[in-house]
């Protein structure tokens, strides 16, 4: 008989699992990881908090207290030193309605951030990814179990920013966004070279000891 917990990834981003999946087995943990499309009735929820940590705490908490299972939740961005860290929360919304009028968000908010860095010099470029990720884990008897949130965590990955596109991986971001100690963009790296180094996979890592302690 299995003693494997399953852990529900609050996202409806299937290109996220593998990642979870792996770092859990690399920490040796057995976990069914899922997302939300294995529970196409959990709620939508809105990113109205400030920061990175306070919208993962709010997307955790619903899946938690949804599906009464532990949730990982994750919100990431970047922030551009020049633009005194923004766009930061608004990462994946930056370009707003433009965005949204154009088809493609990402080209449009990587579009606006190159236009507003575009007098900007070399040794002002500096950037980082940021990712917030919270472990929620639900107590008490069903059918209304309250969540507990065991830990929340940080990861940062910090580089600079190109002024044109490089290669065709990745997506939002990536294509201008070089690590520090890296020549390449990570829009030129393979998908496990990335997440070897990403502030989300540092994030998850992080988790993954937290929720090794939880099980």
């Amino acid at each position: 008989m299995s003693d494997s917990v399953t852990v529900v990834l609050a996202t409806r981003n299937a290109k996220k699992l593998p990642e979870m999946r792996a770092i859990l087995a690399e920490a040796g943990l057995d976990a069914d990881v899922v997302g939300l499309a294995d529970y196409p009735d959990a709620p939508e929820v809105a990113e109205t908090a400030a920061t990175f940590s306070g919208n993962a705490l709010l997307k955790a908490r619903a899946i938690a207290r949804h599906t009464g299972l532990p949730a990982v939740a994750d919100d990431s961005g970047l922030r551009v030193d020049a633009l005194n860290g923004m766009p930061g929360v608004l990462s994946a919304r930056w370009s707003g309605r433009f965005g949204a009028e154009s088809g493609d968000r990402d080209a449009a908010n990587l579009d606006l951030v190159l236009d507003q860095l575009a007098d900007t010099p070399e040794e002002r470029r500096g950037a980082e990814f940021v990712a917030a990720a919270v472990l929620a884990a639900p107590h008490g008897a069903a059918p209304e179990p309250q969540e507990e949130v065991e830990e929340v965590v940080e990861g940062v990955m910090r580089g600079s920013l190109l002024r044109e596109r490089r290669g065709g991986n990745g997506f939002g971001y990536d294509p201008i966004f070089v690590p520090d100690g890296e020549v390449r963009t990570t829009a030129e790296m393979s998908a496990e070279e990335k997440n070897a180094i990403s502030h989300r996979g540092i994030a998850f890592r992080k988790l993954a000891r937290r929720l090794g302690e939880l099980l």
